[in-house]
């Protein structure tokens, strides 16, 4: 992997990500039975986290030295050493759970994915352009490239997954492959409407990557609309690179991002141009945001703000500083 990291100046603020971890004999956070076909976004970030800090008290002692770092980094950028001229290479595990032919995604289908990332994460999406609001805070490329290393594949007779991590266990499912230095991503056919959820930097690294549902993976094969873009594991990386959805997880709450308008809340499907908050300044909300809830074909763009904070988790110090090494 090649790393190469300079000085990087005039950045701005930071966030953090969605993730649940818990044991398998404990109630699933979603009932098996409920297997149905998402309409609406939903990545339950804060509502498996809060399960998370719970379990492990020492979460959040983690994530505040974490959040510190950030910081650190956002007031004096050139003190640390962050990514310029060269490229982070995330090696991705694709761990496959099916109980249905159709559920055994094609590796066609998870090549699109790791296309889609590659896109979404270096701004050459083919709609990157589609905003006029945001063209000043538009973040251009992040600097990483996603390269697809492995798929693990299990049959299994689970008709759907929750959000405890089951999948993530030898018993059920399959454990991450190197996780301090791959991006481990399982793809199932996740339960209750949840399109997918991620791990952030501070958890264990037992359970650390990404879940997606397989009909929001990729754009092709079992992907279906309007979640048949690729933009789910968009989304949910940018949880993993340490980026709070868009609107703080409560009423125009704080996402740690400067260059971010507030949201009063999450938004949904394919919002009209100029839709503005009801925050203090009533400013036109950044629906094209990869962390806001809305569909695929309306997300398009990650800020300089979001950026930084991204790139802030590879730094010497950083909680992935491991994927930035030779």
């Amino acid at each position: 992997m090649k790393k190469s990291f300079v000085l990087l100046a005039g950045c701005f603020l930071l966030a953090l990500g969605c993730n649940k971890s818990s044991h398998e004999n404990e109630e699933p956070s979603v009932p098996e039975e409920e297997s149905v076909m998402a309409t609406q976004r939903q990545c339950n970030s804060y509502e498996v986290l809060q399960e998370q800090l719970k379990a492990d008290p020492e979460l959040q002692k983690r994530m505040d030295r974490i959040e510190e770092f950030t910081k650190r980094v956002m007031e004096n950028p050139e003190g640390f050493r962050l990514l310029s001229n060269g490229i982070i290479e995330i090696p991705v595990v694709f761990n496959v759970l099916y109980r249905t032919s159709a559920q055994n995604v094609s590796l066609t289908q998870l090549q699109s994915q790791i296309d889609v990332l590659n896109e979404d994460f270096s701004a050459t999406n083919a709609d990157y352009n589609l905003t006029s609001t945001y063209n000043s805070v538009k973040s251009g490329a992040i600097g990483v490239r996603f390269v697809l290393d492995a798929v693990n594949r299990r049959q299994t007779t689970k008709t759907s997954w929750s959000t405890n991590d089951a999948m993530k266990k030898s018993a059920q499912g399959i454990a991450p492959t190197s996780p301090t230095t791959k991006l481990n991503i399982w793809v199932c056919n996740m339960g209750g409407g949840i399109l997918g959820y991620a791990q952030f930097p501070g958890g264990s690294s037992s359970t650390d990557g990404v879940v997606l549902d397989d009909n929001a993976t990729g754009r092709t094969g079992t992907a279906s609309a309007p979640f048949n873009k690729g933009r789910t594991a968009t989304h949910e990386v940018g949880h993993w690179l340490n980026l709070r959805h868009i609107w703080g997880d409560a009423t125009c709450g704080n996402d740690q991002v400067s260059d971010t308008p507030l949201h009063n809340t999450a938004n949904y499907g394919c919002p009209a141009a100029g839709h503005r908050s009801t925050c203090s300044g009533t400013p036109v909300e950044m629906t094209m945001n990869y962390m806001d809830y809305t569909d695929d074909a309306c997300m398009y763009m990650f800020s300089l703000g979001q950026r930084t904070r991204m790139l802030a988790v590879f730094a010497s110090g950083g909680p992935r500083n491991s994927f930035a090494q030779p």
